[in-house]
């Protein structure tokens, strides 16, 4: 929405985190290894927010720090672990103690459920796989095509409550682009009712306008947009930093420790302001392991019309 009367996006990350995460809230945090939104994450921790439904496609590290915290009372997601490493410990202790509910699927499965939601539709239709999720999860429902009697399996669609992307770079309208790995922000952001975008960089819509390709998400769909910089730490952004794969290590001998992980979350995420206070005190060491040098591509003419 642009004109006079309408509402600014561009605001602080916990201004956002504030207006539009509310408790009970079903939270999708979008991105697939690449950019995940740990900053908003963490602010959500900050915040103490309750009773979560935590939605994504690999949990990794983030949905583990949210569960610890106490934020989540279910958990919708397929695979979950720490990448390249093995469990994600907090999230398999609150399982075993019965502390949250889970509910997972392939993750053909859960971009099927996003781009059912996004399109408006009830379900999504999928071929059968051969895997034995749907013997544990009731949400996998047989059907037959109405055109071929094909038996096919079915997955409900899912509109979360709020989608939260990182991205690469954003106008203050929130058009927001990516390059690099791209997962289901896409997806997660058409089929959300509200739209959280955290950007390494806020830019002049010109800037948007010179590479319209790039941009994943448009501005319509957003209902904040909040600088960001660092704000996908330990993972990465591609041309802005590297994957901290030290820290994914660091974590599984933090997370098997439910003491030591209450302190790491006391020293790393209640204990600094915001993401800026974070990005510092992780210090140069970790700043240089995370370093990376320019990699252009190729520039691309997209032609003007002579006057």
């Amino acid at each position: 929405m642009t004109g006079a009367h309408a509402m600014p996006k561009r605001m602080s990350l916990a201004e956002a985190i504030d207006r539009y995460v509310h408790d009970g809230d079903l939270v999708y945090l979008a991105g697939f290894t690449h950019l995940i939104p740990f900053a908003a994450g963490h602010e959500i921790i900050r915040q103490r927010k309750r009773g979560l439904i935590l939605a994504r496609a690999t949990p990794d590290l983030i949905y583990d720090q949210m569960v610890a915290a106490g934020c989540a009372r279910r958990l919708i997601f397929s695979w979950a672990g720490n990448p390249g490493v093995g469990m994600l410990h907090a999230i398999r202790r609150a399982v075993e103690a019965g502390e949250i509910e889970i509910e997972e699927y392939t993750h053909f499965a859960m971009v099927a459920r996003l781009t059912a939601g996004a399109a408006g539709l009830p379900f999504m239709p999928m071929r059968p796989s051969g895997h034995d999720l749907p013997r544990v999860n009731p949400h996998y429902r047989e059907i037959t095509c109405p055109f071929t009697g094909e038996r096919l399996m079915a997955v409900p669609a899912l509109q979360p409550d709020v989608a939260i992307v990182h991205v690469q770079r954003a106008d203050e309208e929130g058009n927001a682009q990516i390059w690099g790995i791209i997962g289901e922000q896409k997806e997660a952001a058409l089929a959300a009712r509200r739209v959280i975008v955290t950007a390494e960089e806020i830019v002049p819509p010109e800037v948007i306008r010179q590479d319209p390709n790039r941009t994943v998400i448009p501005g319509f769909l957003v209902t904040a947009v909040c600088h960001g910089p660092y704000g996908a730490h330990p993972s990465y952004a591609q041309g802005y930093y590297d994957r901290d794969n030290a820290f994914y290590v660091e974590w599984d001998a933090i997370s098997r420790d439910p003491e030591r992980l209450n302190a790491w979350l006391e020293e790393w995420v209640y204990g600094v302001p915001d993401r800026a206070a974070y990005w510092e005190k992780l210090g140069p060491q970790v700043h240089q392991r995370v370093a990376i040098r320019p990699a252009w591509s190729a520039p691309v003419n997209y032609g003007e019309v002579l006057d």
